[in-house]
């Protein structure tokens, strides 16, 4: 079906409805029309990394991790079983008569606002903090959810718009100040990137920016979004967001003034119940038919591009077997393999070789959990592998013990009887270890979404930390699993005395198998970091300044731990050469030639920055503006195609509009930034193109 031909029938069957009957429809719960032979429909489904709250579905790794891949294919191929099963769970939902909320195919990801503070609780939802890295991957799993038939498989919804990234406890009434410049360098690429991509969906956010709540803001909305960029989709309210235009913004002095406001300004469903306001605005004059008939129709629209109103379901040969299949476990496992970022090897003392018989302790809060596999917006695999399930599979000859260690954050457990902690438990395990895997970090109960969902800190919490350093006194080989979603500074005396750091993300329900092979060389980690991960010594900005002055690897000059983009692996890639083979007003292309010097196959991530001279406009230290994914075997030499949007590396002036930048721009091109501590903690040179 083509979009004019959805356009054309959804408003035919609009123009049957009354205007109490298309009112009706502008909620996320949409009660049947039976006169019409139109079903309920509910709009309300999540999809942020396996179908979600809905029952048994493949658990993929939370979203900051599939940022890591920096592997858009990889992500597009994730987001296309997502949908497959999403598909499937749809076709027996309506066979049973089950049309109820995370039953559709409308879902509400990906989020790709700006992880701009490591403190925000929602970050791991995010594809990081770049905003090139976080359009690239956003526009690849958008394209694997929908599909590209005739029908959409499933619709995809950007979110947050605009400008939201915490406090969460503040969300619901807080004003986002940030300037022209700082809205068309950071907050809003990626949403004119995933627009123009055919995102099915856009939601907004909770807050005002500079003053207007998101879902009344009519300039960002109808001038922006529909005008400047073109979107053709249904624009959503995030759930009771409406609601807080009257009760939190006091924007308008009654609510069906707030109601009125919002689909005035574009917004055409309300997640939340405020739309009810609508039929007490409509018979004062406040919204016109026009608007509820066109709000109505663009949903619709939609359902017609679902295929719902067609005689044979065009995805309906598409069986419950394919809910968490085998096919998408190994998807799943190959996924999580992939997520792993190696931040420090020293002395090459990973891998692990699994065919001699260690003693190995694992032990730490997520040494045995499952929450901290799954992070939030999760369904609920047929079968869990936790760090130490994973260590048990792999090293079968050797004798594996776990603890807890400690809790995540509580020292005292019960005061009652004087039972203050875990950690003589930790040390007995440690003692009797030649190696021990300490499996740290946090899970969705310490960040996550809601009123405590920020974290007040940056450290790794007192009671790991403490634990952890007893454990590093009393075994000499310490490897550290770092499972949390952003950024934490575990402290340089268990940086220092670890032999190895893995950073883990929330890897999945099969990431202890892949934390575990990666222990034991079954692969060579290729994962880089999406964030920067900072020291609790850096200094941070306010976290409700939305100025992106001093944040991320493109304004920060603070020293950091890690910075974005580093990663190490189990061997050594070589950049030989590089140079532009194609370029004109919107591409450049570069040829890159890279050498494999170890003994591993491995997954290079190329990654291009451009570094700006002498700009008439304050222009970000670096600017990652190319990814590419490359397969390079054991001792093999490869050319690799890598092409880069000119958007990225134009200038933004003060009035948010892109030119070219004056002076001279140089490209790097490397395996990771193209900073003097990358390269000093192992990454390999990165090479420099004079493009002006």
């Amino acid at each position: 079906m083509t979009k004019a031909e959805a356009i054309k029938r959804a408003k035919e069957l609009v123009a049957k409805m009354t205007a109490d009957e298309k009112l009706s429809q502008l909620v996320y719960n949409s009660p049947a029309i039976e006169r019409l032979g139109i079903n309920e429909y509910n709009w309300w489904n999540e999809a942020l990394h396996g179908v979600a709250r809905a029952g048994t579905a493949t658990v993929f790794p939370q979203a900051i991790g599939l940022a890591a891949t920096f592997d858009p294919d990889l992500l597009r191929e994730t987001a296309d079983a997502i949908s497959t099963e999403g598909r499937a769970k749809y076709n027996k939902s309506v066979e049973y008569g089950d049309r109820d909320i995370f039953k559709g195919l409308t879902y509400w990801s990906p989020n790709i606002n700006i992880f701009r503070d490591p403190r925000w609780g929602r970050g791991h939802e995010t594809y990081g903090e770049d905003p090139c890295l976080t359009s690239i991957m956003g526009k690849a799993f958008i394209k694997g959810l929908q599909g590209n038939g005739e029908f959409y498989k499933a619709c995809a919804c950007s979110k947050h718009f605009a400008v939201h990234s915490g406090p969460e406890d503040l969300r619901h009434g807080f004003d986002a100040q940030a300037s022209k410049k700082d809205m068309s360098e950071t907050y809003l690429p990626a949403f004119e990137q995933t627009v123009k991509s055919g995102v099915a969906g856009v939601m907004g956010a909770y807050n005002r920016v500079n003053g207007v709540p998101c879902n009344a803001e009519k300039h960002l909305i109808t001038d922006v979004l529909r005008g400047e960029w073109g979107f053709d989709g249904y624009f959503v309210s995030d759930c009771g967001a409406i609601e807080d235009i009257y009760e939190h913004h006091k924007y308008k002095e009654t609510p069906e003034e707030c109601a009125a406001a919002a689909l005035n300004a574009g917004c055409d469903l309300n997640c939340g119940s405020y739309f009810r306001y609508l039929y007490e605005a409509y018979e004062k004059d406040l919204v016109s038919e026009q608007r509820i008939t066109e709000a109505c129709e663009t949903l619709y629209t939609i359902r017609f591009m679902l295929g719902e109103f067609e005689e044979k379901n065009p995805f309906g040969n598409i069986d419950y077997t394919e809910v968490d299949s085998e096919k998408h476990r190994q998807l799943n496992l190959r996924a999580a393999e992939s997520t792993l970022v190696l931040l420090k090897n020293e002395n090459s003392f990973l891998p692990l070789d699994k065919n001699k018989e260690y003693s190995i302790g694992v032990i730490g809060p997520n040494a045995m959990s499952v929450t901290a596999l799954e992070g939030n917006y999760e369904g609920r695999a047929s079968e869990y592998i936790t760090a130490a399930d994973g260590i048990r599979r792999v090293f079968a000859k050797s004798k594996i013990r776990s603890a807890e260690g400690c809790r995540y954050k509580e020292e005292s457990i019960n005061h009652w009887d004087g039972f203050k902690n875990l950690y003589s438990d930790a040390c007995a395990v440690a003692s009797v270890s030649d190696t021990v895997v300490l499996c740290l970090g946090l899970d969705r109960n310490f960040e996550g979404e809601g009123e405590s969902g920020d974290k007040t800190d940056i450290c790794l919490p007192f009671t790991q930390r403490k634990m952890a350093e007893e454990v590093c006194d009393i075994c000499d080989n310490v490897i550290v699993v770092l499972m949390c979603g952003s950024s934490i500074d575990i402290g340089e005396k268990l940086r220092t005395r670890a032999k190895a750091i893995i950073q883990a993300w929330y890897p999945g329900a099969l990431g202890g198998l892949a934390v575990a092979r990666a222990i034991a060389g079954d692969f060579s980690p290729c994962g880089r970091l999406p964030i920067t991960i900072y020291s609790a010594e850096t200094p941070l900005p306010e976290f409700t300044d939305y100025s992106m002055k001093g944040r991320t690897y493109r304004y920060n000059t603070s020293p950091v731990v890690w910075q974005f983009g580093f990663g190490l692996g189990y061997t050594e890639v070589n950049y030989l050469s590089a140079e532009i083979t194609d370029t004109d007003d919107e591409i450049i292309r570069l040829s890159v030639t890279l050498k494999n010097c170890g003994e591993y196959d491995t997954n290079e991530k190329i990654q291009v920055y451009a570094k700006y001279n002498d700009s008439r406009t304050d222009t970000p230290l670096y600017q990652l503006c190319g990814i590419k994914a490359e397969r390079i075997p054991a001792g093999k030499t490869v050319q690799a195609e890598v092409t880069v949007d000119r958007y990225w590396i134009k200038a933004v002036l003060e009035s948010g509009e892109r030119t070219e930048p004056d002076g001279a721009i140089e490209l790097y091109v490397g395996s990771s930034l193209p900073e003097d501590q990358s390269i000093a903690l192992g990454a390999p040179k990165p090479l420099k193109i004079k493009i002006r």
